[in-house]
């Protein structure tokens, strides 16, 4: 490497730690990491790091954790004390403010987990996966003011396979993610690398994930069912009701027999759901209301679904 480029890191979740680890390790200079405040978690309610901070920590890397940063002028005065040479955005979880742009030569560089302009939005990696796509990728590009619309700078292709769920995609995402933007950095340093607008007309969203987007409408195909599941791993999953209480579908594979749209059908210990176009699907671990996850042969026993009993209502 040339001179080393001084950096400011800006992200808060785990896809952002490959990133920040593998800065450091390529002999950038990291003068600072800003990342989101601890925050309460699990039952005790205990200050938790994020994910970033920890690994920061362990790096030995300065940090900070601005509540707010657009009018926050210590903040502001911080960075511009450094003159870092670009600014690194990964999952930072907040708007850059114009001074923010405006500050480091080579501008804020930004890792999105998608081949922008598609699943442009907060969950590109579900999204990708709950819309069956079969190729997803990584886009390194130079943020602007809206949202995720800035320049591409570099892509990289990685394919969906068909047992992917978002928690097994986000990590091979982020690693390869981690070196496109060492490539980006060294091609913007070398002055090798051509931004490239996007094409608005081909752009797709993903929107932040809501509790609701994880209940199951029976009256798609199954296949659609299933990506659903996949891309809304571990949170919001997928589930409906079952005698008024709410029955999360943990596990399912697609089956052949034909049953009737949201109809419990009971095949020996097997136990299958009718979904739209004619479709059905087997489930295979299940979690009720208040209750541990089970088996579908224990769910059939305990519960001894009728015939023509139907989810979702």
């Amino acid at each position: 490497m040339t001179e080393s480029l001084h950096l400011v890191f800006c992200g808060t979740p785990q896809f952002a730690v490959p990133v920040l680890e593998k800065l450091v390790a390529a002999g950038f200079s990291v003068d600072r990491v800003a990342t989101q405040p601890d925050r309460p978690r699990g039952r005790g309610l205990e200050l938790v790091a994020s994910p970033v901070k920890q690994s920061a920590l362990r790096l030995n890397l300065p940090t900070v954790e601005p509540e707010r940063i657009k009018t926050n002028d210590e903040f502001r005065n911080q960075l511009a004390h450094l003159k870092p040479d670009a600014i690194i955005v990964v999952g930072y979880g907040r708007l850059i403010p114009q001074w923010m742009l405006d500050l480091p030569r080579f501008g804020n560089i930004n890792l999105h987990a998608s081949l922008l302009p598609k699943y442009r939005g907060a969950a590109p990696i579900q999204w990708a996966i709950a819309k069956g796509e079969t190729v997803t990728g990584v886009t390194t590009m130079r943020l602007d003011a809206g949202l995720d619309t800035g320049d591409i700078l570099l892509q990289r292709e990685v394919a969906i396979e068909p047992a992917d769920t978002a928690e097994t995609l986000a990590p091979r995402l982020a690693s390869i993610g981690a070196d496109l933007m060492i490539e980006t950095l060294l091609g913007l340093q070398a002055g090798g690398i051509q931004p490239r607008a996007q094409d608005n007309a081909q752009a797709t969203l993903a929107p932040i994930l809501k509790k609701e987007d994880g209940a199951i409408d029976f009256s798609l195909p199954a296949s659609e069912i299933l990506n659903r599941m996949r891309g809304f791993q571990p949170w919001p999953g997928a589930y409906t009701k079952f005698r008024q209480k709410t029955l999360q579908i943990v596990r399912a594979r697609p089956a052949d027999e034909e049953v009737p749209q949201s109809e419990l059908l009971v095949a020996g210990s097997r136990v299958l759901v009718g979904c739209g176009r004619n479709t059905s699907l087997e489930l295979l671990d299940v979690q009720l209301e208040g209750k541990k996850r089970i088996a579908a042969r224990d769910f059939l026993h305990g519960y001894r679904p009728r015939p023509g009993e139907k989810l979702g209502s």
